[in-house]
């Protein structure tokens, strides 16, 4: 089940201890990547193009809980 990602509105919250900044996130994405390799081979990626992504869990940092982060609305911010 994919988790809603945050918007300019909103942030993700703990319920279970009231983290706000803290999380471990695990998202599956698909990209095309541009990489050049120089004359040693060592490469390095100079364009990327995600084609989807999405948000698997997301784990509280603080209390160690992946069912209890949910969205809420951020301070300031205009609905």
């Amino acid at each position: 089940m994919a988790v809603p990602r945050p918007t300019a509105g909103t942030r993700w919250r703990c319920t279970l201890c009231g983290n706000l900044t803290r999380f471990d996130v695990t998202r599956s994405s698909r990209v095309v990547e541009y990489v050049h390799l120089d004359l040693a081979g060592e490469s390095r990626v100079e364009e990327q193009e995600v084609l989807s992504e999405s948000i698997e869990s997301v784990r509280c940092r603080w209390c160690d809980t992946a069912d209890q982060v949910e969205l809420v609305d951020r301070p300031g911010a205009e609905v």
